[in-house]
This record gives C-alpha cells, sequence and structure tokens, in this order.
C-alpha cells in the first residue's frame, strides 16, 4: 500500500491547503469506516472558470459547481479518483450558508470521497443520506 495515496494540487488558483497530515488521516478514516482503501486520490483545488470547462467537457453541464468527482477505480472497494474542487465555489457557498471556509471545505471534501464509496445526490433522499454523512465525518475531523 502507498503510503501516502492522497495528493493535493492546485490548478488556476493561488491557495494553500491547511493540515494536510490531517485530512490525510481524516479521509483515510472515513474511507476505512466505509469498506475502503485507497489506492489513489487526488484533490486538485481549482478556479470557477477552471471547473466550469471540466463540467462542460466531461459531463455537458454549462454551469459552474462545487465540485467534481472522477471515479477511476477498476477494482471494487479500492479508491482511485480525481475529485476537483472550486475554491471559489467554496468561499461563496462558505458564506450563502454562514459557515467557515475551512468548514465548507471539509464537507466539499468528505462529499467527493462519499461519492467514491458509492453514496449518490442525485435524488432528495440521496441528497438528505449525503448530507447527514457529510455532517457525520465533519464532527469525527474537529
Amino acid at each position: 500500500m502507498n503510503p501516502n495515496p492522497i495528493s493535493f494540487f492546485k490548478q488556476d488558483i493561488a491557495f494553500r491547503l491547511n493540515k494536510k497530515e490531517q485530512l490525510c488521516k481524516w479521509i483515510t478514516s472515513a474511507a476505512k469506516k466505509e469498506g475502503f482503501e485507497i489506492v489513489e486520490l487526488n484533490y486538485v483545488f481549482c478556479s470557477d472558470p477552471y471547473l466550469k470547462k471540466m463540467n462542460v467537457k466531461f459531463l455537458k453541464h454549462n454551469y459552474f459547481t462545487d465540485i467534481i468527482t472522477f471515479d477511476n477505480s477498476m477494482v471494487k472497494k479500492k479508491i482511485v479518483g480525481d475529485i476537483f474542487i472550486s475554491i471559489d465555489t467554496v468561499r461563496f457557498n462558505a458564506k450563502q450558508y454562514a459557515t467557515t471556509f475551512d468548514n465548507e471545505l471539509h464537507r466539499v471534501m468528505i462529499h467527493g470521497l462519499l461519492h467514491l464509496t458509492g453514496y449518490k445526490d442525485k435524488s432528495p433522499a440521496n441528497q438528505k443520506e449525503m448530507r447527514m454523512m457529510e455532517d457525520f465525518w465533519l464532527k469525527k475531523f474537529l
């Protein structure tokens, strides 16, 4: 097993991620509790325009979003994925939801991981379950 299978990158934005080691432990713990092993997980922090281009190109969605998750796993219960997060949208949403930037960022980061472990968010019932799991894991980080 890769000693540190989680990597952090930035694209088209000036951004510095805090608490990387703590975040890696938290994300790894969440994956393990969900019955998954992280083989390779890349978080890419980017700008709104960058993520919108990806949304259009890969998902055919012509709108801004806070996160896009790509599941590249070939083996069941082994996570290989790329999670792209718009720092611009996370900042905006933190203000909209009257929360801290870090809290909103961590919510989006765990949201992407939860997608990779099989959680969906298209239906209202799925959205409710996803939010419940985000809240559960956020409490484990804080």
